[in-house]
């Protein structure tokens, strides 16, 4: 009984342990199936398709709708008129060839290998440039397949695409670079692009310009003609967007506007120096006219060679314009400028004002009139060396002669007196001079300001003002309306 109990126990065991194993081959099977189905899948959808006829030949246009993703833009250049930009360029479309049976909204994810075996649209851009494709680490592109024939082809591409700038406006300006694409060969009969209704231009929250801001991207369809040969004219289906950026004005504010401004207000410290002051005016205009020079020429360096006049070229010849006018206003007013007239001296003023003379007038006068006076003094005369003689033995000195009757008196002067006699005599006519001047009052008088600086003063800030409000309201409310 026992070992009957023991034989029922090793056969229930092994029914348990043969309907687990039995239970994993099932479970199993199915996964291993799916590969196999899958490959089968593609096998047989493949088997006859020829991937150089687009999807319902000679029936109605085949209809991609396209995305972009923008992830960074730049450089942007001036000089050759081009902005690169690295986004992700998406393309959808419906091929009911790659259409399979499914319960469910089933997705494939496909190898990139499968691009080569499947058709797809020949998109090229037309104002392209130097375009690529990412290929590290590998080529960064995908494809995805729907159960109903939707096919979303997906690659990450840098474009470098024209666009040309107006730079009238410039550093005030908001350029619009277009980027355009459509087919190469289909006609607008077999292929039409649109934009995806859900998204059409996306741009990365992260994404930062250094020289602009991304204000607009406006995006839009559009058809081109083309000239054929044939047909004289063929209508191609062609998707426009464009970026709209405006130019940030900081870095020319510190490099250009600021230096000018101050270059111009400090040509106008000449209006306050001395008219006399030939040599300091002009050095000073001179060193303005040559640092304006060299920021005006500078400033253009990163610009292309316009046949137009730019908003800061205007800004520039108007501040170059100020510091010319300044040393021309110069060469007037030294042209009526008089010898002396600026000159510091002191004038003495008497009950008159007829008796008014300045000293700087009278003192070479009267040095004249003392050394003409010694030097007739010094001359000796022997009419009347016996007169001396017997002035010298008495002992009572002899008269003293005005300075008016001594200057007329014949000169009877032995030798050895007469240097002694005409210093004594000079001594007398600078005290008697001094004397005089003394009785005077004397008032001082400083540089005579010229009446054109007077005006220049206040006529040069006023004007200068006055332009730069109608240059930055006029160029400012232009920038405001292209926006």
């Amino acid at each position: 009984m026992a070992f009957l109990l023991l034989i029922i126990t090793l056969c229930l065991n092994f029914e348990l342990t043969l309907l687990v194993s039995l239970r994993k081959t099932t479970t199993a099977l199915p996964q291993k199936n799916d590969h196999q189905n899958i490959s089968l899948l593609l096998d047989n959808l493949l088997r006859g398709y020829d991937n150089s006829v687009r999807p319902d030949f000679g029936g109605p246009p085949t209809i991609v709708e396209v995305d972009i993703m923008v992830r960074s833009m730049g450089p942007i250049s001036e000089i050759d008129m081009t902005y690169s930009m690295d986004c992700y360029f998406r393309q959808s479309w419906m091929d009911k060839r790659l259409s399979f049976f499914a319960s469910s909204n089933y997705t494939l994810a496909l190898s990139i290998s499968m691009l080569a075996k499947i058709w797809k649209p020949d998109t090229y851009f037309y104002n392209g440039k130097q375009s690529y494709l990412h290929t590290i680490s590998t080529p960064n592109k995908f494809v995805r397949l729907h159960h109903d024939g939707q096919v979303l082809y997906s690659s990450r591409l840098t474009i470098k695409a024209g666009c040309p700038m107006n730079l009238e406006d410039f550093p005030m300006d908001v350029q619009k670079c277009p980027l355009k694409f459509g087919s190469f060969g289909y006609t607008n009969l077999d292929l039409i692009y649109r934009w995806n209704k859900a998204r059409q231009v996306a741009i990365a929250d992260d994404m930062k310009l250094s020289q602009f801001d991304l204000i607009a991207t406006p995006a839009g369809n559009n058809t081109i003609n083309i000239f054929n040969s044939e047909t004289n004219s063929v209508e191609y289906s062609m998707l426009l967007v464009s970026f709209h950026l405006q130019r940030h004005m900081g870095n020319f504010l510190i490099q250009v506007y600021g230096p000018c401004m101050l270059l111009v207000v400090l040509s106008w410290v000449s209006f306050w120096l001395n008219r006399e002051a030939t040599a300091d005016r002009i050095s000073l205009g001179i060193t303005t006219v040559l640092t304006m020079t060299f920021l005006g020429l500078e400033a253009r360096t990163n610009l292309p060679k316009v046949p137009y006049p730019t908003a800061l070229d205007f800004f520039v010849f108007l501040s170059f314009s100020f510091i010319f006018a300044t040393i021309i206003q110069f060469a007037v007013v030294h042209y009526f400028t008089k010898y002396g007239s600026g000159e510091c001296y002191f004038s003495f003023s008497s009950d008159s004002s007829s008796d008014e003379e300045d000293w700087t007038h009278l003192k070479p006068r009267t040095s004249k009139s003392v050394a003409k006076s010694v030097e007739e003094c010094s001359k000796p005369n022997p009419r009347f060396e016996e007169i001396i003689h017997l002035q010298d033995v008495i002992s009572s000195p002899p008269a003293k002669p005005s300075a008016q009757k001594l200057s007329c008196l014949p000169q009877t002067h032995p030798p050895g007196m007469t240097a002694r006699r005409g210093s004594a005599m000079s001594r007398r006519l600078s005290l008697q001079t001094n004397n005089s001047y003394k009785r005077k009052k004397r008032s001082p008088r400083f540089n005579s300001v010229s009446k054109i600086d007077r005006v220049s003063r206040i006529l040069f800030p006023a004007l200068f003002l006055a332009i730069n409000t109608f240059y930055w309201i006029s160029y400012l409310s232009k920038s405001s309306k292209n926006i």
